[in-house]
């Protein structure tokens, strides 16, 4: 039973780590040089904020998982809404950070965010705590979409060909 809760309470860890193990350089090279808004947050607090975060998000579909019994019929939508949303925040970083497409990164976001709030309305009448665990993320997340939005405003693209 606790190899579960661990599993599950991991899991989301995995792409949120091979996210920033895999951009970690862009951040003091690129990220630093964009302009942002004065209430963006400082770098120290997002590792910190997605520990939280994934932490509280893959124990709540643990929940899920436990008290649909499983696999099995009753859960391809609310675990489906859920690995949808998780696949689209792993997907975040290489768009933002990767190849620096922030028109990319907003689109995932807002899609992203649309799928947080049907993930937390199909798992609300079958574990309420479980859809409590999830509102500290989508704060966050109105935060990042929020975010992302004034960079991508404040930062034109450039052309092809120039450089940065």
């Amino acid at each position: 039973m606790w190899a579960h809760t661990v599993g599950f309470t991991v899991l989301p860890h995995v792409g949120g780590f091979l996210g920033w193990f895999i951009n970690r350089k862009e951040v003091p090279v690129w990220y630093e040089k964009l302009k942002k808004p004065s209430w963006c947050p400082p770098r120290k607090v997002f590792p910190v904020a997605w520990t939280v975060l994934y932490t509280g998000m893959g124990y709540a579909s643990y929940l899920i998982w436990n008290d649909l019994g499983g696999c099995n019929s009753k859960a391809i939508i609310p675990l489906g809404l859920y690995g949808a949303q998780l696949a689209l925040n792993w997907a975040w970083p290489p768009f933002f950070f990767g190849i620096h497409n922030l028109k990319m990164a907003l689109i995932d976001i807002l899609c992203l965010d649309g799928l947080v709030i049907g993930t937390m309305c199909s798992w609300y009448r079958i574990n309420k705590i479980a859809t409590l665990l999830m509102v500290p993320y989508l704060g966050w997340l109105a935060m990042a979409t929020c975010l992302t939005i004034r960079i991508w405003k404040d930062n034109p693209e450039q052309k092809p060909g120039k450089t940065e």
